[in-house]
């Protein structure tokens, strides 16, 4: 049944747990070439509409609470801050993007999550007109985004249908928000390619290259030495010849026998070149990314869908895509396999502990055999709390081990000191379970009871702590009532096998006739 809770989506897995920070950051990147003064006026739109937010949940708090927002910091001309160090409006370099970022009460003083804030302040803004990605952040940290798919294809033209499918496939999921790419455009270029023809004249498109080149960068021509420094000389066209695109159309190319235009043996045509170009493997890759709302979906759930359906399905269209995932996907299949080794490593150790303390190979089966309804209590735990189970919650069920075979520990060992006096295993069993159940239950209870706050603690500090507090509490409470039952009627099994084994209460042989 608690599997079924994990698999059927009742207790959602997600790699690590959103914790909220202060800080709520909208970042938003216009098309290349807008002009600086176009990305202030719609940072300030946005700050405007962040404003009208602030007075909707701040008409939500009591009256003499604070100011819901505490500090702004806007940046214009870059993406490169989610929070302070940093204030005021800043010009850097590129003049389509910028930042805007509210700081908010602590947690502890608010009656509602800064994502609640930023998901208001995403459907107020909409999508206006000229943004070319606008995208919201109030998590205090991440490990990487919650879905993350990395393709790479034969052509260029195949690579950017196939980032146009997925990001409209991602945009059909609910609860998935903020999709975009990393294929930023960068700035205006003339792109030169070399014509047929030009093989006439013996041109190649690097000798060409090399022409332009020296012609409007320069070519070197001598390096002189001065003291210490050496200063390269370089030789180009006299600045007025070269400082406007009709000069390179007027440009003449060196050829055999005397010069021509260089449009006899080119073809120009203007375009935007890539900001950035990832490969991997000698492949081109292109990285998309999304965020999602974990109330309705989490980040696995979407990785799922995108390598079980859509992106066999596109692949079947396009040939040559692959695909791979990064993220906190990658983080995860990186993670959990090491965990789950040591974990296996972790349980051995206990076992040869056990075996060699009690001098037998079964009684610490009995014992370990509260670990899973330990696990069970916890996957419990997370599903009344209605949180999702992360990797802080595993390593909880992980350190669990250790922790719910105490119980069972005294018990056994209660139960060998009894048969050790001469009583029976079965009146052995019966008087350990009693006499021991008030102090194993004791101690459980009071483990639970030490966490418990620690389980509904709100400040920002102990999110982190909460899923392993969750695990270990309702774990050791969960797997403890259980080993009250489960341990006497193994060590009864265990008993009767071996009273069996030696001989005992089998029939007496009747005398042959």
């Amino acid at each position: 049944v608690s599997v079924g809770f994990v698999a059927g989506g009742y207790v959602k897995v997600q790699f690590f747990p959103v914790v909220e920070g202060r800080y709520v950051t909208a970042s938003l990147e216009l098309k290349p070439g807008t002009p600086l003064a176009q990305t202030e006026a719609m940072a300030e739109h946005i700050l405007k509409i962040g404003r009208e937010v602030e007075q909707e949940f701040q008409s939500r708090m009591p009256e003499d609470s604070p100011p819901l927002v505490t500090a702004i910091y806007a940046l214009v001309g870059s993406q490169d801050f989610a929070a302070p160090p940093f204030g005021g409006v800043s010009i850097l370099p590129d003049a389509n993007k910028a930042s805007v970022v509210l700081e908010l009460l602590d947690p502890e003083l608010r009656p509602f999550p800064a994502q609640d804030f930023q998901n208001r302040w995403r459907e107020s803004v909409g999508t206006p007109p000229g943004i070319r990605r606008l995208f919201f952040s109030s998590q205090l940290f991440n490990l990487g985004e919650p879905v993350q798919v990395e393709i790479s294809a034969d052509s260029d033209t195949t690579l950017a249908r196939a980032v146009a499918s997925i990001e409209e496939q991602l945009n059909l999921i609910a609860g998935v928000f903020d999709v975009r790419n990393d294929m930023d455009e960068g700035k205006r270029e003339i792109e030169v390619r070399l014509k047929p023809q030009a093989r006439v004249y013996g041109l190649t498109l690097d000798s060409l290259a090399q022409q332009v080149r020296a012609a409007f960068f320069g070519a070197e021509s001598l390096r002189v030495q001065r003291g210490r420094e050496e200063v390269r000389v370089y030789v180009r066209l006299p600045r007025d010849q070269r400082d406007s695109i009709a000069d390179l159309l007027d440009y003449r190319v060196q050829v055999p026998g005397g010069f021509i235009p260089l449009g006899a043996v080119a073809d120009l045509s203007e375009g935007l070149s890539p900001s950035m170009i990832k490969r991997r493997n000698g492949r081109r890759i292109v990285a998309i990314t999304s965020n999602v709302d974990n109330v309705s979906i989490t980040g696995q759930e979407v990785t799922a869908e995108l390598e079980n359906v859509i992106l066999p399905r596109l692949a079947q269209q396009l040939p040559g895509l692959k695909y791979d995932f990064g993220g906190e996907q990658r983080e995860q299949r990186r993670t959990l396999p090491v965990l789950g080794r040591n974990f296996i490593v972790a349980l051995f150790a206990i076992y040869a502990l056990l075996a060699i303390a009690f001098r037998s190979y079964v009684q610490p089966i009995i014992i370990m055999a509260a670990i899973p309804f330990g696990a069970i209590g916890a996957i419990l735990g997370h599903l009344i709390l209605g949180i999702n189970l992360t990797l802080p919650g595993i390593f909880g069920i992980v350190g669990l081990a250790g922790v719910i075979v105490n119980g069972a520990l005294v018990m056994i060992d209660f139960i060998n000191e009894e048969q050790a006096n001469g009583k029976s295993p079965r009146a052995a069993i019966v008087d350990g379970a009693k006499s021991r159940f008030r102090p194993i239950m004791l101690t459980a209870l009071t483990t639970f009871l030490g966490v418990f706050p620690l389980i509904i603690e709100r400040s920002t500090q102990a999110q982190f702590l909460v899923p392993v507090a969750c695990s270990i509490g309702f774990g050791v409470l969960f797997g403890t009532a259980v080993q009250m039952l489960l341990v006497p009627a193994l060590a009864t099994i265990q008993a009767d096998g071996l009273k069996a084994s030696l001989g005992f209460g089998r029939a007496a042989p009747q005398p042959a006739e």
